[in-house]
């Protein structure tokens, strides 16, 4: 493989740090006051939710999401952290890429008729699968330093 700059595993390294970087983003930018105190983010994907063309998606927010709206606050605004953290820093990277890969499949799923929510998620569940399958842990990584995986 002919690169330039950098060897392939680097830019693969490159690209998982890029999307470690865009969920810590996704985090940062979140209004944690409004999420964890006034429920705005449960109360907006329940507003888009309730309003799906597929009454599973419907029944199911219903049923696991709408019960425990401060939980699941406090889980989606995390796992983007722990997401973007470990994806960084290298730190058990392939459950970051499969859980990051899943929470965007869920975000796509929810967010069906919202074609700018969908653009981000496609790119960063490629990015996923991309950087799962190429083992982008084996440079720049905790996960290389420790021997992990």
């Amino acid at each position: 493989m002919q690169t330039i700059w950098l060897g392939g595993a680097e830019w693969l390294a490159v690209a998982r740090i890029g999307l470690g970087l865009w969920w810590l983003e996704s985090w940062r930018h979140k209004d944690k006051a409004g999420w964890f105190q006034r429920g705005t983010g449960i109360a907006w994907a329940a507003d888009v939710a309730g309003k799906h063309k597929w009454p599973l998606v419907r029944t199911g927010f219903a049923k696991v999401v709408e019960p425990r709206p401060k939980v699941m606050a406090y889980i989606v605004v995390y796992a983007e952290l722990a997401l973007g953290l470990g994806l960084i820093l290298g730190f058990l990277t392939p459950i970051a890429l499969v859980g990051g890969l899943l929470l965007n499949l869920l975000y796509l799923v929810l967010m069906i008729h919202d074609w700018a929510e969908q653009g981000q998620n496609a790119m960063m569940a490629l990015i996923s699968l991309v950087a799962l399958f190429a083992m982008s842990w084996q440079t720049w990584s905790l996960d290389n330093a420790l021997g992990i995986f």
